[in-house]
């Protein structure tokens, strides 16, 4: 069995909405860290509203690739070998999943109203193949053979960890993260924190 594959390309890089954070940031009139008092640890409403511009963070890429898959018969190939070329895109998506924030994340340095935020790390949220996009642009079957019915299916899949690894390689964990960090950022200090300094999880994990 011989597969191969060539490298992936990205073709658009869509970058993060970050709108809304200052609204978000006056729906929550009522806390305020000003008012001549001194500033006080994050409670449960600005972890709420964290989680809640969670899809915020998202940022999608749209990769393409060329995927060769099939069986090698050597001198026999003209009778009994079957090789499929097929070309893929695919969207992948990556973001930061604030469900699991709570208050324990959040430290704030009363005097100076600095806040410090333990970012989740960024990962992977899905891997979609363009179904009309991606498809057989060549198939080589030997005299002998009807082809393999299951060899598409596995070269699509094959495409599909391809695809996944080349947006890894193009940064999309970094831009996920990278947004989420401006999105939190422009949370925290649209309600008064001064300053706001994060700590970055392990993407790996």
């Amino acid at each position: 069995m011989a597969e191969s594959s060539r490298r992936a390309g990205s073709i658009v890089i869509a970058a993060v909405l970050i709108a809304g954070v200052f609204f978000i940031g006056a729906n929550l009139a009522g806390w305020s860290p000003f008012s001549g008092e001194r500033y006080t640890q994050v409670g449960p409403t600005v972890v709420e509203s964290v989680r809640d511009v969670a899809k915020l963070t998202t940022v999608e890429m749209v990769e393409y690739t060329t995927v060769e898959k099939g069986n090698d018969f050597g001198w026999l190939n003209w009778a009994r070998g079957d090789r499929i070329f097929l070309f893929a895109v695919a969207r992948i998506g990556a973001g930061v999943d604030m469900e699991e924030v709570t208050t324990l994340n959040f430290a704030v340095n009363e005097e100076s109203g600095q806040v410090t935020f333990q970012l989740p790390a960024p990962e992977i949220i899905f891997v979609e193949v363009d179904s009309e996009a991606t498809q057989v642009y060549d198939r080589d079957t030997g005299l002998l053979t009807r082809g393999d019915p299951q060899l598409e299916t596995d070269a699509r899949q094959i495409a599909e960890e391809v695809l996944l690894n080349a947006a890894i390689e193009h940064g999309i964990l970094d831009r996920a993260r990278t947004n989420a960090k401006a999105t939190i950022a422009g949370l925290l200090e649209g309600v008064g924190y001064t300053e706001v300094i994060f700590i970055d999880a392990d993407p790996t994990g």
